[in-house]
């Protein structure tokens, strides 16, 4: 057996691999084929006397890809059109956020509330997806079940022809929904403390953060790293093979079903999303969003996609990769409440500044230290107390609606983690250190504090039994001292780390 190597330009991903190892295999002669993205080239293997290059060319071309040996890319573009770009989607950006607040639309998309990185983000990533190059072994897929269905029925009509992109995508959609359901269980299982649970949330974030800046074009270097699964999963599932099949709407289903597991960095950052939230609705949620955002590239292929192609779709990728940096930026923040440590202390998860809420008191009955606090989808109200070092307290959380990122309290200080049911819970722990103790969301997002006191020091105690907590808290820092955040949305209530 005799071995040639190719160089090819234009590979990003693991996709790409694919693409271009099914394109070659098709040449007369050709036994086997080893593509690598991050060698840029391809090992071709023959058993013939020679090998037409003018057909390995063909079927590069015919792949999407060239012949020929990568440029060395600059780390940071020098094209002043690219930043002028970038100044145009921050603003667009900007336009879009005041609207959204000024309206109070927040509530209703789910922005700094509902699931953990937000719906709307990962509406917006899977959006992004659909209409990039990392779709493109999925668009392959999609478009050669339409093909086989077209060759069963040549008479079909243009509606009748568009049904195998619908099968492939419920098919998608349903199958992100399940599987993203169950490694959110999975995350689940492995219980992850508040430090651990900030840890990967940050990891998750910085994989944002690289495919933001991929997408703004500035950081030309960038565009060769990749994050993806093996490219032999896709081998082992057979999933090329059960698209090169006899047509049916059943085999179409589940070819779309079998994307859960093709490489593609947007897919495996949202799936670490999802494991990340420790709950099957929120997993389900998360995938399920995602792959409705990719939905529309997938839907238009061979025919929509020409309105987002040329300059526009620049414009596009550019306003994505700003979003979705921005986004990923306050996603590090949650992650840093979570380790410990808050450098942007004061900002909610929608960039807000909000005052710490500490109007409510801790009632003092017996010997235990009775703590009331509401949680809803805006997060936690009070979220600010003041308790006494060695005194039991029973904290009592009214759940209001447990559907949000809000109705999961961990608190690594004081070993708490707890999925919140609606109505009453109870959470029981005796401060025996004096200082601050956090709580948060599983995320981050909507925080809280606990001031422990010495004794009763300074505490105000009336007949009414109440522990006036202002009397011995310290000051709440002003918003340009740092800020806090209320129960209104993703803030510190005043803490301060030690």
């Amino acid at each position: 057996m005799k071995k040639i190597t190719v160089p090819i330009k234009g590979m990003h991903c693991h996709s790409c691999e694919l693409i271009i190892e099914d394109e070659l295999l098709r040449v007369p002669g050709v036994c086997k084929v080893n593509a690598c993205e991050n060698k840029a080239c391809a090992e071709i293997y023959y058993e013939t006397e020679f090998l037409r290059i003018g057909e390995i060319d063909q079927a590069v071309q015919k792949a999407g890809y060239e012949v020929g040996i990568n440029e060395k890319k600059p780390w940071v573009s020098k094209n002043s059109a690219d930043y002028a770009d970038i100044l145009y989607a921050g603003a667009a950006l900007f336009f879009l956020y005041v609207i959204v607040n000024v309206f109070g639309l927040t509530k209703f998309l789910g922005v700094g509330g509902g699931h953990p990185t937000s719906l709307v983000t990962v509406l917006l990533i899977g959006l992004t997806a659909g209409f990039s190059t990392c779709m493109a072994l999925i668009g392959g897929l999609v478009l050669g079940s339409a093909t086989r269905y077209t060759q069963k029925h040549p008479n079909a009509t243009s509606g009748q022809r568009f049904v195998p992109h619908l099968w492939f995508t419920v098919g998608r959609i349903v199958s992100y929904t399940v599987l993203g359901g169950v490694i959110g269980g999975i995350g689940s299982f492995f219980q992850f403390s508040g430090f651990s649970l900030g840890l990967l949330t940050v990891a998750v974030a910085l994989v944002m953060l690289t495919l933001g800046m991929q997408l703004t074009g500035l950081f030309p270097r960038l565009e060769g790293v990749t994050l993806s699964l093996p490219k032999g999963i896709a081998r082992l599932l057979g999933i090329k093979d059960q698209g090169a099949g006899e047509y049916s709407h059943k085999n179409s289903f589940l070819l779309g079903a079998s994307t859960f597991f093709l490489p593609c960095g947007f897919t495996q950052a949202m799936q670490l999303y999802a494991m990340s939230s420790g709950n099957v609705f929120s997993g389900a949620a998360i995938m399920g969003v995602f792959a409705i955002g990719t939905a529309p590239g997938l839907l238009g292929i061979g025919g929509l996609t020409s309105l987002i192609r040329g300059v526009f779709a620049q414009k596009f990728f550019k306003f994505a990769g700003v979003a979705v940096i921005a986004l990923s930026l306050f996603n590090i923040n949650n992650a840093f409440n979570l380790i410990g440590w808050n450098p942007l202390m004061g900002l909610s998860s929608d960039g807000s500044v909000l005052a710490a809420n500490t109007e409510n008191t801790v009632l003092l009955e017996g010997d235990v230290q009775i703590v009331k606090m509401t949680q809803d989808a805006q997060g936690y109200t009070p979220n600010s107390f003041t308790i006494v070092k060695g005194v039991p307290v029973k904290w009592i959380v009214n759940a209001t609606d447990v559907n949000t990122c809000a109705s999961s309290i961990v608190s690594s200080q004081i070993g708490v983690r707890k999925n919140l049911h609606p109505g009453e819970n109870i959470i029981e722990f005796t401060p025996t250190e004096t200082g601050t103790i956090h709580f948060s969301c599983m995320m981050g997002m909507y925080r809280g504090s606990f001031t422990v006191v010495n004794s009763t020091d300074g505490v105000q105690v009336p007949d009414t039994q109440v522990l006036a907590a202002q009397a011995t808290s310290p000051a709440v820092p002003s918003a340009n001292e740092g800020g806090s955040c209320g129960g209104g949305g993703c803030g510190c209530g005043g803490e301060q780390y030690e």
